[in-house]
């Protein structure tokens, strides 16, 4: 078996490294840009007096990396060629993650709001594979930024269990327009504040509980109705994860995305790729931590003697180097094999994986931002190293991204038999 990475692969992590020195980190340093990533970071991206919602300034910047990334023919690497894109798979997208998260923060990828200069879009292959041709017109768009398509799928009682959301919507005609009357509630609406739309989820039919009955609607963010009622301030700011009501907003039929009563399949889709690229960024967050906490403990001499001599320093550092190479290995292997399935067979034999990969990623990311703390001392407790935001940003995924316990009934689940092969 030949475990080795395609040899144009390797190459084209050297064509990244080279675009990044070349055009992303003249822009990183230009203009005091450094401030959304040095010991000021949290104060330069938050707008404290509007909500705690990011600066204009730091998502400005964000777009303007995207659109070099995307002229350099970078940002859509994992999006279908008929979008411009390069087909580029789940094993490459794992690989360039890890990759670029291992560097450490910066413009090149910032991992607190799923920003890359190789783009992640969930919602374009929830589009590709789900939409009718005018909605899937919107691909090129909200990948250059005139739309955003927000994902209201959690409710505020019901956290990640999809199935039993309040929110409800039925068939409806207003001024001989057919369509749907909604309302509910939907929490952590990530980018509600600058977004076109919004992937709703409603129950359409079916009884709580009930996998079928669930639809999801293309709601546009200024429909009549729709109301950011809160924005939720979190362990790592600035937020843009706002509660929003919705009351009595009328769609007509064309707001339809993806069949009647089957839309927890737009949710998977989504989930699933978003995951095993999350995984691999944790790694390499994770591989970042280890490495300078390695180069600090062989530097660092405090009475006269080398940190890396003690072995109290050491054997910790050993056993999450030791976790991050076999997690390295099931992360690549099970991206490999995600290319080889479809959606449907990812989710009937294949999922346990994802979710391995997905909460031991992130556990293991937070113990090495914790690690690193302590080796570096006092300094490796204030802002002035990145670790503090590293925990943060990853303690978050473990709790809210299809949360830690959420991935574990999945891998118990497949594991006791009552989920998996033959049980969908």
């Amino acid at each position: 078996m030949d475990f080795s990475l395609p040899a144009d692969l390797v190459a084209y992590l050297g064509e990244l490294d080279r675009f990044i020195e070349r055009e992303i980190k003249p822009l990183e340093e230009a203009d005091d840009n450094i401030r959304f990533f040095d010991h000021r970071r949290e104060w330069a991206r938050t707008d404290f007096e509007n909500g705690g919602l990011p600066r204009h300034e730091w998502e400005a910047l964000l777009r303007k990396a995207k659109d070099l990334a995307d002229a350099a023919g970078h940002l859509r690497l994992p999006v279908p060629k008929q979008y411009g894109g390069r087909d580029g798979s789940n094993l490459w997208m794992a690989v360039i993650r890890e990759h670029f998260a291992a560097k450490g923060l910066g413009l090149h990828n910032d991992l607190q709001n799923e920003h890359s200069i190789v783009g992640n879009f969930p919602v374009v292959t929830m589009l590709d594979r789900y939409g009718r041709d005018d909605q899937k017109a919107m691909i090129d768009g909200s990948i250059r930024g005139k739309y955003r398509i927000t994902f209201g799928l959690t409710e505020p009682h019901h956290g990640s269990d999809a199935t039993h959301m309040e929110t409800r919507a039925v068939p409806a005609t207003r001024d001989n327009v057919k369509g749907w009357i909604i309302n509910g509630e939907k929490m952590w609406t990530t980018g509600m504040h600058v977004a076109t739309h919004c992937a709703l989820f409603a129950r359409t039919s079916g009884d709580d509980g009930d996998a079928r009955g669930i639809t999801c609607f293309l709601v546009p963010a200024k429909s009549e109705g729709v109301k950011v009622e809160e924005y939720m301030w979190t362990f790592n700011m600035p937020t843009d994860h706002p509660r929003v009501s919705f009351t009595d907003v009328f769609v007509p039929e064309d707001a339809l995305f993806g069949e009647v009563g089957r839309g927890l399949s737009l949710a998977q889709c989504f989930v699933h790729q978003n995951r095993i690229r999350q995984a691999a960024s944790s790694l390499g967050a994770a591989v970042y931590c280890i490495n300078e906490s390695v180069t600090y403990a062989r530097e660092r001499k405090p009475f006269g003697k080398a940190l890396a001599e003690n072995q109290a320093i050491q054997f910790p550092l050993v056993e999450l180097a030791t976790q991050a190479e076999m997690l390295r290995l099931l992360i690549r292997k099970t991206a490999w094999e995600m290319d080889q399935l479809t959606q449907e067979q990812i989710e009937r034999t294949l999922s346990d994986r994802v979710s391995m990969c997905n909460y031991w990623a992130n556990r293991l990311c937070c113990e090495s931002a914790d690690r690193a703390m302590q080796v570096h001392g006092g300094m490796g407790y204030s802002r002035h190293k990145p670790f503090e935001h590293i925990y943060r940003h990853h303690r978050r995924y473990r709790i809210t991204e299809g949360s830690e316990e959420i991935q574990m009934r999945k891998v118990a689940g497949f594991l006791f038999g009552y989920m998996g092969p033959g049980k969908h």
